[in-house]
C-alpha cells in the first residue's frame, strides 16, 4: 500500500503521539496569534468562538494526511486548498503567500522542538524527512517559494520569524479566548508548554512567563511515559469535552478509501 508517509518515518512517530501533537499545537496556538495575517483566522468567526474545535478539526486534517495513503492524502491537501480559496472568494482578497508559507514552516520547526522535547534528539537526517514531508504538502497545496532543503528552510524560518509577527489586538483577544475555553489550570499550563516549545522571540514577544516550572514536572511525565503510566496525568488534566478524541491519537489513525472533510 503506497502511503503519503512511509510507515517508518520519523513524521509518524511525532505525530503518532497525542502528546507530541498537543505540544505542536500549543506552540502554534502562540505563533498563530502573533501572525500578521491572524485576520484571516478571525473572518469566519470559528477561531475566536471555539479555539480548542478549530484545533482539533487541524489535527484531523493534518493526521489524515500524515496517516493516509497517496491518494487520499492529496485529496485531502487539494481539499484544504479549495477551503482557503473559498474564504478569499467571501472576503474579496487573496491570503497573503508568505501567511500559507508560515503555517507550513511552524509545522515543521514544532514537529521538530516537541519531539526533542518529550523525547529525545532528532539526527539531521530526520529533520530533512520532516522538512521533506511538509515540503511535499507545500507543493500539493501550490505553495510559491518555498526553500527545497533543510538548510534553506532555516534560514527563511528565522526571516519569518523576524519580519511576520506582531502583538495586536487579535493577539490580545485569542490569549483571551484560549483562557476562557480551557479554564485557569489548563491555560496556566499551556502557556508553560508554550514557554518551552517556542522560540525566544515568540516567547518574548507574548511576555510569557519567565519561569519554567513545569520542566521537572515533565521530566517526571516523561518516566512515566516510558511506563505507559502517563495516562493517568492525562485523565487528569485533559478537557472532558476532548478527552476521547485526545486519548483516540495514541490508538492509531484509521486509514479510510475517502478523505474526511471537515466543514
Amino acid at each position: 500500500m503506497n502511503y503519503f508517509v512511509d510507515e517508518r518515518s520519523i513524521v509518524r512517530q511525532i505525530w503518532g503521539r497525542a502528546d507530541t501533537t498537543l505540544f505542536i499545537f500549543a506552540g502554534a496556538a502562540a505563533e498563530f496569534a502573533l501572525n500578521k495575517a491572524v485576520d484571516w483566522l478571525y473572518f469566519t468567526g470559528r477561531l475566536p468562538a471555539d479555539p480548542l474545535d478549530r484545533l482539533f478539526s487541524t489535527v484531523t486534517y493534518a493526521r489524515q494526511i500524515l496517516f493516509s495513503e497517496e491518494e487520499t492524502a492529496l485529496k485531502s491537501i487539494h481539499h484544504i486548498t479549495a477551503i482557503h480559496k473559498s474564504v478569499e472568494a467571501s472576503r474579496g482578497a487573496d491570503i497573503p503567500p508568505w501567511a500559507y508559507r508560515d503555517v507550513l514552516f511552524l509545522l515543521i520547526d514544532y514537529s521538530i522542538r516537541s519531539f526533542e522535547l518529550l523525547d529525545r534528539k532528532l539526527t539531521p537526517a530526520e529533520k530533512d524527512e520532516v522538512f521533506n514531508v511538509f515540503y511535499r504538502v507545500g507543493t500539493g497545496m501550490q505553495l510559491t517559494d518555498l526553500p527545497t532543503d533543510f538548510t534553506g528552510w532555516e534560514k527563511m524560518r528565522a526571516e519569518h520569524l523576524e519580519q511576520n509577527l506582531v502583538c495586536s489586538t487579535f493577539t490580545a483577544d485569542l490569549y483571551l479566548q484560549y483562557k476562557k475555553h480551557l479554564g485557569i489550570l489548563r491555560f496556566t499550563i499551556l502557556k508553560q508548554v508554550q514557554l518551552l516549545t517556542v522560540p525566544n522571540r515568540v516567547s518574548n514577544m507574548l511576555s510569557l512567563p519567565a519561569t519554567p516550572w513545569l520542566l521537572p514536572f515533565l521530566k517526571i511525565y516523561k518516566v512515566l511515559r516510558r511506563n505507559q503510566l502517563e495516562g493517568l496525568l492525562k485523565n487528569v488534566l485533559l478537557p472532558i469535552k476532548y478527552k476521547a478524541q485526545i486519548l483516540q491519537m495514541d490508538k492509531g489513525f484509521p486509514h479510510k478509501k475517502q478523505p474526511m472533510l471537515i466543514k
